[in-house]
């Protein structure tokens, strides 16, 4: 990229006085990340879903602190050195990426049992002239309630109701709210019971797999390095000797117009629809490779988070406190909800491709991909909604 000279009429180009600035704010996310890494080690250093509150919270300091240094090394780097910054960038990532994982594993397991009982029928509700008789929904897939309380591993469930109601209210008005995920499955239907158990089994197994990594890369020479760089950056950041003479802003808009651009290469008017029949294109494809819709999704988000960490950068140079923006957020959140819908859906689809695996059970996990793949389309519509939003009120 070429390099942006200072232009003295400019009133955004402030020389050295925004650089300086700019230098500050890695200083301060650079101290962040130190801080929340003597918080992770006091709490035991473990970031895992069912470890400590704080140990959480720190975990999450950490990841957030590490991907602001690493947005701003990006926009930024025709103001730093050019060697040091392609060295500590990436591998800010992978340490970002490998702490992030294990709860990413636990979210999208709670996010797949949240759904199955959210589209599995009651089945345990008594029938007073029949008694204990099999339920229709049960007898279509082949079991009986009680047998949907036994998962694949032959474990017993407990008894929970998918609609909320606690043991011995059937009858009464079920809570509209959705209940908290079971790991017994209970009051399930065979399929979507098995179906549970089985994602259940394997994104236990794979959050754990990255648990022991983010372990080994926590107690590993190349985070020790990273932290010892930061460390450094905390004290004097590492700038070009021409730094001086560019000014930040024209950077961050440079990080806004790749936005821009990618968003309009978006089927925005396909996804504005209620539902995008395009998408089942690939629906029934062998390939587990991930839906080719989303790839551009996922790179929008990946832009919209560096154009927010730019602008917080450039409120650090202007000495203001970064404002909230509405649109922008809401628009950053349908993203999340659409990343995390679509590797939700590819979940399913690879539990279905399981082996031996029962055809209720095959099924039930189809029902749950398309399930998720509506989230996904609702996720774009979203976006679509909020991205509109943002153009008229910036017209």
């Amino acid at each position: 990229m070429a390099q942006r000279h200072l232009d003295p009429t400019d009133p955004t180009a402030a020389g050295p006085v925004a650089v300086d600035a700019l230098a500050g704010y890695l200083r301060a996310q650079a101290t962040e990340f130190l801080r929340a890494l003597r918080l992770h080690r006091e709490t035991g250093g473990s970031g895992a879903a069912g470890g400590s509150e704080e140990s959480v919270d720190a975990a999450r300091a950490l990841r957030r602190a590490a991907r602001r240094i690493s947005g701003t090394l990006h926009t930024f780097r025709p103001l730093l050195d050019e060697t040091w910054a392609e060295e500590l960038r990436p591998e800010l990532a992978w340490l970002s990426g490998t702490l992030a994982r294990e709860h990413a594993y636990q979210a999208r397991l709670d996010r797949l049992l949240q759904a199955l009982h959210r589209l599995s029928p009651q089945t345990d509700v008594p029938d007073a002239a029949a008694g204990s008789r099999t339920s229709p929904s049960a007898e279509r897939l082949g079991g009986t309630p009680r047998a949907a309380r036994v998962g694949d591993g032959g474990a017993p469930a407990r008894a929970r109701s998918s609609v909320g109601e606690a043991p011995g209210t059937a009858g009464t008005v079920p809570h509209p709210t959705a209940p908290t995920p079971d790991r017994g499955n209970g009051n399930l239907t065979v399929g979507a019971a098995k179906a549970g158990a089985l994602l259940d089994r394997q994104l236990t197994l794979a959050r754990t797999r990255a648990h022991s990594t983010a372990l080994q890369a926590l107690g590993s020479s190349r985070f020790h390095a990273v932290a010892d760089k930061v460390a450094v950056l905390a004290s004097d950041v590492p700038l070009t000797p021409t730094a001086h003479t560019m000014a930040p802003h024209p950077l961050a808009t440079d990080a806004e117009e790749r936005l821009t651009d990618a968003v309009a290469a978006l089927p925005l008017v396909t996804a504005g629809s209620p539902y995008n029949a395009a998408a089942l294109v690939h629906g029934l494809s062998p390939d587990p490779s991930p839906h080719p819709q989303d790839a551009p999704w996922h790179q929008v988000r990946l832009l919209l988070r560096l154009h927010r960490y730019a602008q917080e950068a450039l409120h650090a140079v202007d000495g203001e406190g970064a404002p909230v923006n509405v649109r922008l957020l809401t628009a950053g959140r349908a993203l999340d909800r659409h990343r995390d819908a679509s590797e939700a859906a590819a979940a399913a689809a690879a539990a279905a491709r399981t082996p031996r695996i029962a055809p209720a059970t095959a099924y039930a996990l189809g029902v749950l991909h398309a399930d998720q793949r509506h989230e996904v389309e609702a996720a774009r519509f979203a976006f679509q909604q909020a991205w509109q939003m943002q153009a008229i009120g910036a017209n």
